[in-house]
């Protein structure tokens, strides 16, 4: 792969920053991680798959830093389950130990399991909290003492549709908890961002629409029926989420947007990515 990570719209808006991307071994925590990579942040991609091969899905985040690294950006690869609090410690502790304090925090992973209510097992129902709700709230308590005391950085707390009411007329396919997950996690966004308001820390919430990501299709959410005008490419929510997490938060902190609409309302266009696992 000879491409460099600098491509011509790329400005190094993020040179220096230290970010902290989780869920990130592959679809859009990757595209992520590539994206702020070429813009200049040294990154650090967390997961629980470590290296492609070890999961049913492709990807793995030690083969994302190298990837960065080899394009010519920082990166630092940290297994964690971030359902666990230790392992959420650990990853702050190695990306401090390596680059320094961390200046954005993006919260991507996500651990679904589609079940109707009556069936809904309560292993499940747990662990999806501890991920998607627990472990952004605990994450954030780890490294804002950092951004207030610089008085600048930023979170951003990656959504789904599915965190809207649905019509009830409709059926529905199990997706009770987690659109359940994914309004906590708004609600909690504009919570703090409300707090932290004025302190230089930008926190935001994002939708990336429907992506065909490995999880995506794997869980048939995108299938021969779905209609391309439907699909988001993954490079928008990338360059999307780049734009949120740069620029004054005094305009640009507490909203809950979509990648579609962000790329319309700053006029974006998106930057090409290296090639990313399974998508």
């Amino acid at each position: 792969m000879s491409r460099s990570l600098v491509g011509a719209n790329a400005a190094d808006c993020l040179a220096g920053r230290v970010a902290v991307v989780t869920g990130a071994s592959r679809g859009i925590g990757e595209a992520i991680a590539y994206r702020f990579a070429q813009a200049g942040a040294k990154v650090v991609v967390s997961a629980r798959t470590l290296t492609d091969g070890d999961h049913v899905l492709a990807g793995g985040i030690s083969n994302v830093a190298a990837t960065i690294e080899r394009l010519g950006g920082q990166a630092l690869a940290v297994r964690a389950d971030i359902g666990l609090a230790e392992h959420r410690k650990h990853l702050i502790d190695q990306a401090e130990n390596r680059f320094g304090p961390v200046d954005i925090l993006v919260n991507n992973a996500a651990v679904t399991y589609f079940e109707r209510v009556q069936d809904f097992q309560q292993k499940h129902f747990d662990l999806m909290f501890r991920v998607q709700v627990e472990a952004p709230f605990a994450l954030a308590q780890r490294v804002l003492p950092g951004m207030i005391a610089r008085g600048h950085g930023a979170i951003l707390n990656v959504s789904s549709h599915a965190a809207l009411h649905p019509a009830i007329d409709v059926g529905g396919r199990g997706g009770t908890v987690y659109g359940m997950c994914k309004a906590a996690l708004e609600r909690f966004t504009t919570g703090l961002a409300s707090e932290v308001y004025g302190q230089g820390i930008a926190v935001n919430v994002i939708s990336p629409g429907l992506v065909a990501t490995p999880g995506v299709l794997h869980h048939n959410l995108i299938n021969e029926d779905t209609p391309a005008g439907r699909v988001t490419p993954i490079e928008h929510m990338a360059e999307a989420c780049l734009r949120l997490v740069q620029g004054d938060p005094k305009h640009l902190s507490g909203l809950i947007s979509y990648a579609d609409d962000v790329m319309k309302q700053f006029d974006l266009v998106a930057e090409a990515l290296p090639p990313l696992h399974g998508v």
